[in-house]
């Protein structure tokens, strides 16, 4: 398995009962209970190693890229839809997984990553960097999916901000949110101003004498009347 290229052995289960008593004996037996759905065809309920799913979990690239899962020596191209972890200990408990159909669009979150932080002349005036989003929903044909978008942030000031129409996007790949009816071109990311917390000068007075201990302030107090009566 590369980067590039995810590939996944997986067991049919569809004769087998289903429900969260069967999901949990595979858990014991360190499977993963999956399903694929769409294509035009039937959902196939299927079980995956735990510890192939794991590491292949390590990459964000599998997120986006088109996987390859063999079920019982029959292959299927599909994309991850939906992954459910354990609450607390963050593992695998389930997977949904979508038929890819050539010549058919899919709808997929894409990571979005923002390049140039470093150079940003509003982040060496002291300026702030707000990103609002981690992903994006695309579409696209599946030849045409992206492994991510990218952000040049580069030449952001203070006040400087991004909004979804300003993604350079790869051909063929649309915004989901833009194309709607009633898009939204919301914003991605701004560069905002320093935050400064201002000290009134009374108020920090104040604060310095409730410092000083009770003790020493009565003996400053006898040392001034002790030097106006001399």
């Amino acid at each position: 398995m590369s980067i590039n290229h995810f590939e996944l052995s997986a067991v049919d289960r569809s004769a087998e009962k289903q429900g969260k008593g069967a999901s949990r004996r595979l858990r014991k037996q360190n499977l993963v209970p999956a399903i694929i759905y769409g294509g035009g065809e039937e959902p196939t309920a299927i079980s995956i190693k735990i510890n192939e799913l794991v590491k292949s979990l390590e990459f964000e690239a599998f997120f986006s890229h088109i996987l390859t899962l063999n079920v019982d020596g029959e292959s299927h191209q599909v994309v991850i839809k939906d992954l459910q972890r354990h609450p607390a200990k963050g593992f695998p408990m389930h997977a949904d997984f979508q038929r890819i159909v050539k010549g058919q669009k899919i709808n997929m979150n894409i990571p979005v990553h923002f390049a140039g932080r470093e150079e940003a002349p509003g982040i060496k005036a002291g300026g702030i960097l707000s990103t609002l989003v981690s992903d994006i929903e695309i579409v696209c044909l599946p030849s045409q999916l992206p492994e991510y978008l990218e952000v040049d942030v580069s030449g952001m000031e203070i006040g400087d901000l991004f909004r979804l129409s300003d993604i350079k996007l790869p051909e063929g790949v649309i915004i989901f949110d833009l194309d709607m009816e009633d898009a939204h071109d919301r914003t991605i990311v701004n560069m905002l101003p320093p935050t400064l917390e201002e000290v009134d000068e009374e108020v920090e007075d104040e604060v310095d004498a409730a410092d000083v201990p009770a003790t020493e302030q009565g003996a400053e107090a006898d040392n001034e009347d002790k030097d106006g009566e001399e």
